[in-house]
């Protein structure tokens, strides 16, 4: 009984600390490749289109958040400083796979097929941003924090047991990995080796809370450890390391080798959203400038610029065109048929049961009045 209390007392002041996983990078800040060996297979166009859709989503989150001052928009959580991992991970992936996005994760609906004047509709709280087209393999955005998570595990089974080669990839941001259902997610997937990827988009702040205070882990890659899964981390301001490891964690996953968490090293340039938070109010008044410096668009530009893929024009046109895809897309959204209670309540089941067709009869009519 001594020698049970000695361990007992032993254990309880042991302090258990892995080594930390570093970040995995390929771009220098000032875009010189500092990992040749890494370097993914892409040919020049290819490269071009990572940096049209970067500078073309940096242009529509800046529209956008003019549009939810305007009060155009409903919620809206902007995207700028996290372009990189938005979009360099939705590039490394089939048609076919399924995103699974927490609500900043507009963009890759976007460039998986989604179209942008549904996610406004979506913002805006109409039904039809949901009706996701037939051919577009997404889930729509997750309000609940990490709820997702849990959701992605099933669709990674469901595609395992139907024997196809597609994976599932879902996100969450830092303050997502302190919820119950990131675990349960990562531990399910974990034990049934399901073809998911868990992108967490540490991006310092949840909310306003900062990532030193939301765990003590001295990453949150290393939260996949005991899950049994795969876990990296990753530069998540550098577009090509970003696409090198989720294309990675696709192919095991396709091969049957399991899950992967990866956690993408971001800042947001903005604020948390736009229903009235204030970075200014939490972060140091230099914070934003230090990572201004090391922020995706400019790092991968210099990295074009320097191979001579990338021209001033170039990046004005693709201005040009994100500005009038914004434009159009927010007017089709504005003009498209209201939302009536009667027309909610028929699109919530296939037949209408009984005690609801009974409620939407009282409002039938009353549209408008």
């Amino acid at each position: 009984m001594a020698k049970t209390k000695q361990l007992v007392k032993g254990l309880a002041k042991a302090e258990v600390r892995l080594e930390p996983i570093k970040a995995f990078s390929i771009l220098s800040p000032d875009g010189k490749v500092v990992n040749k060996d890494e370097m993914p297979d892409l040919s020049d166009e290819q490269l071009r289109e990572l940096m049209r859709r970067m500078v073309f989503t940096r242009v529509w989150d800046q529209r956008a958040v003019g549009l939810a001052r305007q009060g155009r928009l409903g919620f809206y959580a902007p995207v700028s400083g996290q372009e990189a991992t938005m979009i360099g991970s939705e590039f490394a992936l089939d048609k076919e796979d399924f995103i699974l996005p927490g609500y900043r994760d507009i963009p890759q609906l976007y460039w998986h097929g989604y179209p942008m004047y549904q996610a406004f509709l979506w913002s805006r709280g109409h039904q039809h941003g949901g009706e996701i087209p037939e051919d577009v393999h997404v889930l729509m955005p997750q309000i609940i924090i990490g709820a997702q998570y849990v959701q992605t595990s099933g669709v990674a089974m469901g595609l395992k047991k139907r024997g196809k080669r597609n994976v599932a990839i879902t996100y969450t941001g830092d303050g997502g990995s302190s919820q119950g259902d990131f675990y349960e997610a990562m531990n399910f997937a974990g034990v049934y080796k399901l073809p998911a990827i868990f992108v967490v988009q540490n991006n310092r702040y949840a909310i306003s809370t900062p990532v030193e205070i939301q765990t003590a882990a001295q990453t949150i890659a290393q939260k996949g450890v005991a899950a049994g899964i795969r876990s990296v981390q990753v530069d998540g301001m550098d577009v090509l390391a970003v696409y090198k490891v989720v294309s990675d964690a696709a192919e095991r996953a396709r091969n049957g080798e399991g899950p992967t968490l990866i956690e993408a090293l971001n800042y947001r340039l903005g604020p948390h959203s736009m229903s009235g938070d204030d970075p200014t109010r939490y972060r140091a008044k230099e914070e934003p400038t230090e990572y201004e410096a090391k922020e995706p668009l400019v790092r991968f530009r210099k990295y074009l610029e320097n191979k001579k893929l990338w021209t001033e024009d170039d990046e004005n046109a693709v201005i040009e065109e994100a500005k009038q895809t914004v434009a159009d897309a927010i007017k089709k959204a504005e003009a498209y048929e209201k939302m009536t209670i009667p027309g909610l309540i028929d699109s919530m089941f296939e037949v209408t049961p009984p005690h609801l067709e009974e409620q939407k009869a009282e409002y039938t009519g009353k549209e408008g009045k």
